[in-house]
């Protein structure tokens, strides 16, 4: 048995370092790998232009940059028109390994309002994005604190600069940009792929003798006369009426690194330590929370239903204390129990999607080279989790002895929804008000609508059916006509103070990984530590399960038997100090400035805390059922 113990041990031990090296090593890229030979024409994409000060995306061609013969929209999935990536062909395109030194891609002269819109991106710090072979274009830079190389996405619009001997502030563009393309060879072929796109990018006044036609040679970069761009010395002004010739270089490096491993320069990670950090410091919770929760059940209980089960006469028992006294109200249906029964069947569904997600994230399904995978991956998860919704739902509502399953079908399919969905169209018709490619197209948003009325709201229907007809779950001791008094309660059990109580443990053992996923969702890094978060996730639920059973327990004792909606807010309000967090991480991370971004920040926020609270609550909730049921069927009634 020892043997077999040591066993399970062993392979529980493997299993937890596998999903947490899961992301390091191994993960399946959104697409084949792709060989090029010598001569290859090579396509550069370009993608939405960011910033972090305004968090709004925009269309590459808002600005008035170089177009081709005919923009095209490459194939986007779900999670891509949602993010607001709008990935476009580009007038860029190289030869692979065929060098190009100063070429041309076209002259522009602007107008007052193109100067107007470039100087404001300029101002917000705006970046510009494109791909290469499904890789982002990253700019190289040492940070002065470290000895390796950091990689920034993108590149800036321009700077903002002063002329020697001059106060005014001028706006310059990033008109000439150098890039490298890194390939790795085969030894057997000539063929390579592509393992790596950077970009150093210019400021430079071009210049050229005599009038312009598109073959002109320019004095200021030629490559026959070996004159190249290595600086912004006389930098490129922005203007009304002044012109602005684009150009670009482009060399090929040779590079040991694999195709296997082309994403791990994006994906390098300084900070593990501080996310083994977070889990020792979660499981110090759990150790905490799980010594409370044996000591009760093993020493209290085991001494309280020995206790009970050997009273014998009347007077004994009536000078019972503690929580076999509520022992005929504690099955008492709650007010709003057709309210709750909704809210444990959403929750139920949110588990199962992200439970499903993390797997599979874990696993390295869902790495960022495959773009919008992860939202795709999640929205239809939502979706087929609905069979799970009405199952959860229907069974609660029968064992409070419902009758209208419909009703409470239609409350589950609809009430969660449709607040999330009232709030994502209001931040969405702001996002349309700014103009930004981050607004979400009619017909998408029709596609989510149809996957909602058309596919979730049926499979909540089906999954209610069934659970229906199961025959409704039996309370393990029978409910009184009559409501018990309950006496009077310390402060300390007061309803307000334990439920804000419950939830800052579990909110505590998730706090540190919660910087890195706003750190990636609003300064626009990738996450992809997915074996730590399931890790996290995992002891999360256990915290929430464990911190809702002692305070139940607490609860019973003090013959207060009104458990069902406190043991669903207990843990539940951890949503309440995630929000707080969002704040306060606005407040001193972030520098954002439009009013608009900022409501933007705190509506998306908001619907993630709204989540984080079904979610928990859900946990929390079916702990207490569990123990409830558990140590009331423990005890001998009369």
């Amino acid at each position: 048995m020892e043997v077999v113990g040591r066993r399970a041990h062993a392979i529980w031990m493997c299993v937890c370092v596998a999903l947490i090296t899961a992301a390091h090593s191994f993960y399946l890229p959104g697409v084949a790998p792709q060989d090029f030979v010598k001569g290859d024409l090579l396509k550069v994409k370009v993608n939405k232009l960011t910033s972090v000060k305004t968090q709004l995306p925009y269309s590459y061609y808002s600005l008035p940059y170089c177009k081709p013969e005919k923009i095209v929209d490459s194939a986007e999935n779900l999670g891509e028109v949602l993010r607001g990536d709008r990935i476009e062909n580009s007038p860029y395109v190289f030869k692979m390994r065929d060098p190009q030194l100063c070429n041309v891609v076209c002259r522009v002269i602007l107008n007052a309002k193109e100067a107007k819109e470039i100087k404001e991106k300029i101002n917000d710090d705006y970046q510009v994005n494109m791909i290469l072979d499904n890789l982002p274009l990253v700019m190289p830079f040492k940070r002065p604190d470290m000895d390796s190389v950091v990689y920034q996405h993108g590149f800036r619009v321009g700077l903002k600069g002063q002329y020697a001997g001059r106060t005014e502030e001028k706006y310059f563009i990033h008109n000439h940009l150098s890039f490298t393309v890194k390939y790795h060879k085969d030894e057997e072929t000539d063929a390579a792929r592509i393992v790596g796109f950077e970009v150093k990018p210019f400021s430079v006044k071009h210049e050229y003798d005599g009038k312009w036609d598109d073959k002109k040679r320019l004095t200021t970069c030629d490559p026959h006369a070996k004159r190249t761009v290595t600086s912004s010395e006389s930098p490129q002004e922005v203007e009304d009426k002044k012109e602005i010739i684009f150009t670009y270089d482009v060399e090929f490096q040779e590079s040991e690194v694999k195709w296997a491993s082309r994403w791990d320069t994006y994906l390098y990670m300084a900070d593990d330590q501080i996310h083994w950090f977070s889990i020792v410091n979660s499981l110090m919770i759990v150790l905490f929370l799980s010594g409370m929760v044996a000591m009760i059940m093993l020493r209290t209980l085991y001494r309280d239903i020995s206790k009970y089960n050997q009273l014998e006469t009347q007077e004994e028992a009536q000078e019972e204390t503690g929580w076999k006294l509520v022992h005929g109200d504690v099955f008492r249906p709650p007010t709003n129990s057709n309210l709750l029964c909704v809210y444990v069947g959403t929750g139920v569904q949110f588990f199962g999607m992200i439970l499903v997600t993390m797997i599979f994230a874990a696993l390295g399904f869902l790495s960022p080279s495959n773009r919008g995978g992860l939202m795709t991956a999640m929205l239809l998860l939502w979706v087929f989790m609905g069979i799970f919704a009405g199952y959860a739902s229907a069974r609660l509502y029968k064992m409070f002895k419902g009758t209208e399953w419909k009703k409470i079908t239609l409350q589950t399919a609809f009430l969660f929804p449709g607040i999330l969905f009232a709030i994502f169209f209001v931040l969405n018709a702001l996002i349309w008000g700014e103009e930004s490619s981050g607004a979400v197209p009619f017909g998408t948003m029709f596609a989510l609508v149809l996957l909602w009325f058309g596919i979730s709201v049926p499979l909540v229907f089906v999954g209610s059916y069934v659970g229906f007809r199961k025959p409704a779950i039996e309370d393990p001791v029978k409910t009184n006509k009559i409501p018990r008094q309950i006496p009077e309660q310390a402060w300390y059990m007061n309803p307000f103070f334990s439920i804000l109580i419950g939830g800052i443990l579990p909110f505590g053992a998730v706090f540190i990984e919660l910087f890195f996923i706003l750190t990636s969702i609003w300064l626009h890094q990738f996450y992809y530590i997915f074996g730590f978060l399931f890790l996290v996730f995992i002891i999360l639920i256990v915290t929430c399960a464990e911190i809702t059973i002692v305070l139940c327990y607490f609860q019973l004792c003090s013959e207060d038997y009104l458990w069902w909606w406190r043991s669903y807010l207990t843990s539940g309000s951890s949503a309440f100090y995630l929000f707080l967090y969002a704040a306060f991480y606005f407040f001193t991370k972030l520098n954002i400035t439009k009013p608009v971004s900022g409501i933007l920040y705190f509506g998306y926020m908001l619907i993630g805390s709204y989540a984080f609270f079904v979610l928990t609550g859900t946990i929390g909730f079916y702990a207490c059922f569990w123990f409830t049921r558990l140590i009331y069927s423990s005890v001998k009634i009369d």
